[in-house]
């Protein structure tokens, strides 16, 4: 990469970090949104339950993730020896037309359908931009690099997901994915005058990052994402029936609850990379400790209208600290393979977006009340700490075989 001043490199830092924010935008209005689209998309379930209106909606949270999980290995794989910046650009010209699609689209099945596809590019765009961060950020600043760009996720849910939020409550929530359309273009053009050329890595190849799945353990920590994680989605998609139902506040204090999840998903995140890089072991692990108990917390603290705000940032804080250890994790145990390791990540994120929705919505149509998912996530995150256990448990042992056997031919007679 090409010797860069020190206000270029920070303007390519927050191109690629825009497209995080645009990418925070598409994924995470849903959740706010979810009582209107479900209103406007199935009226006659919604006339006759608006709960069960709304836990059917939330297919449409599903929708994506599942294009999350589809299209992120697939795209590293088809893509690896293409140049990042490249890459980058032609992922967010994907975002456009896919966030399009899903505000024109005429009906719920439509809709879901455009919802996949606008969600192919997510893993591989966080994949990607997260190496090219990492390459201009410097050597050993992996997990920073990764950080920088889910920075933009975590912006966009302090300041704009509440925006548009209110936007698609006043106007429509078409109006708000069309402007969401609007910024992911203009962070096209930004990507592609800023951001420096990077060239292919040499030794890419499909069959180079296919090879990542041979290891048991890019399966394992996969899974542990794709576990562990799923409790902050099973809460944070219905984050407005929450506030509305539990905390008997107005749809207008929705936002604003949002605004207190992505505050701590900006702490967090922030946090995150600076502790993994450090210890990426002890990050991870207490991670999930802390993870737990704030979704414990927020089951009881969401039933208080000034409580809910507190407990709304715990939830973030603790979710978005495990993402860059997750990240940083996955490529460590995918040598050889750094975009399909970065890529499963965000398809094993979204696994946990998925299933996280899917139990949420399971418990509350079974009326067990909005606040069950948190203990949903609550078992998730114990499973999860288990699996990431589990996995630091099995390397230990591996690399005491390795050393010993080592050790073994060292002391072997010559001759």
């Amino acid at each position: 990469m090409e010797d860069l001043t020190a206000v270029r490199r920070w303007t390519a830092l927050l191109a690629l970090s825009l497209g995080g924010f645009g990418i925070g935008l598409t994924e995470f209005v849903a959740m706010g949104l979810l009582p209107d689209i479900s209103e406007d998309l199935l009226p006659q379930l919604y006339a006759h339950s608006p709960a069960k209106a709304v836990a059917h909606g939330g297919w449409m949270i599903t929708a994506y993730a599942l294009g999350v999980v589809v299209g992120a290995p697939t795209i590293a794989a088809l893509t690896a020896r293409l140049p990042r910046k490249t890459l980058v650009v032609g992922l967010l010209g994907l975002f456009t037309f896919g966030t399009v699609a899903s505000a024109l689209a005429p009906g719920f099945w439509l809709v879901l359908v455009a919802r996949f596809v606008a969600a192919l590019p997510h893993g591989a765009y966080f994949g990607a931009a997260g190496l090219v961060a990492a390459s201009i950020i410097g050597p050993g600043s992996q997990a920073k690099g990764f950080a920088a760009v889910l920075g933009g996720l975590t912006a966009a849910n302090v300041f704009g997901v509440p925006l548009i939020t209110r936007l698609g409550q006043a106007a429509s929530w078409r109006v708000a994915y069309l402007a969401i359309a609007a910024m992911f273009a203009l962070t096209l053009v930004f990507v592609a005058l800023t951001v420096p050329r990077t060239p292919a890595d040499p030794a890419g190849s499909p069959r180079a990052e296919l090879r990542a799945f041979r290891s048991p353990q890019v399966w394992l920590v996969a899974i542990t994402a794709a576990v562990g994680f799923g409790g902050f989605f099973a809460i944070d998609s219905y984050i407005a029936p929450v506030t509305t139902h539990v905390a008997h506040l107005s749809e207008g204090a929705v936002p604003w609850v949002l605004v207190a999840v992505g505050l701590g998903m900006t702490v967090g995140n922030a946090l995150g990379g600076w502790a993994s890089d450090r210890n990426l072991r002890r990050s991870l692990l207490s991670g999930f400790v802390i993870f737990i108990a704030s979704m414990a917390a927020f089951a009881i603290l969401a039933h208080n209208r000034y409580t809910l705000f507190a407990g709304a940032f715990l939830i973030g804080a603790a979710g978005l600290f495990l993402g860059p250890a997750m990240q940083s994790r996955l490529i460590g145990v995918a040598p050889g393979a750094q975009l399909m390791g970065a890529a499963v990540n965000q398809s094993a994120m979204n696994i946990a977006n998925s299933l996280g929705a899917a139990l949420g919505g399971l418990v509350i149509a079974a009326g067990w009340g909005y606040v069950a998912p948190s203990w949903v996530g609550v078992a998730l995150g114990v499973a999860g700490f288990a699996l990431a256990g589990a996995s630091f448990a099995l390397e230990s042992r591996s690399s005491r075989r390795r050393d010993r056997t080592a050790r073994d031919a060292d002391l072997a007679p010559v001759g």
